[in-house]
């Protein structure tokens, strides 16, 4: 999935975690906190790979070990502050990442490439990009017509709820 779609999708599954839970679209530091850890494994992983550091931009932070340990860090330490919404909506965001990667591998099988959910335990070849799903009319539809629609979508969501989490990038 394209970085600047993992906040959206981060941003939209807090938001519904939100609704279930509390009955309402999420407040502002929460949904900011969801927003940012849902980019935290491109921030991590593409800087090393291109640093040469990591075979391949989706390895530590993509990895569940690596999820694992993250989101445990910030749960106890929003626990610690007394915050502990902070930390579900750090979970939330961090592993919504990780799943949002899933899916285009299943749908276009490249199984292969699911290797980083398990790295360094499992190999993980050269992320192959925009994948291919199929033709409609002759044209290819393509992952990214996909991360489009959840792009526009998800924009529109947090719009709608009021932006929240916009307040504290103003101040």
């Amino acid at each position: 999935m394209n970085p600047v779609v993992h906040p959206v999708v981060g941003y939209l599954c807090y938001a519904a975690y939100a609704r279930v839970r509390h009955g309402r679209p999420p407040d502002g530091a929460p949904a900011a906190v969801a927003i940012v850890a849902a980019a935290i494994p491109d921030l991590i992983d593409q800087p090393l790979w291109l640093l040469g550091v990591t075979p391949v931009g989706r390895t530590i932070a993509h990895s569940l070990f690596g999820a694992a340990v993250a989101v445990a860090v910030a749960v106890a330490v929003a626990r610690l502050r007394g915050r502990p919404e902070l930390g579900v909506a750090f979970a939330v965001g961090y592993l919504s990442h990780l799943a949002a990667d899933v899916p285009w591998h299943v749908l276009a099988g490249d199984y292969d490439e699911l290797g980083f959910l398990l790295w360094p335990v499992t190999h993980m070849p050269p992320y192959s990009g925009v994948k291919v799903l199929g033709e409609i009319g002759g044209v290819a539809v393509t992952t990214l017509w996909l991360e489009i629609v959840i792009f526009v979508v998800g924009v529109a969501v947090w719009v709608r709820d009021g932006k929240p989490g916009l307040g504290l990038v103003r101040r």
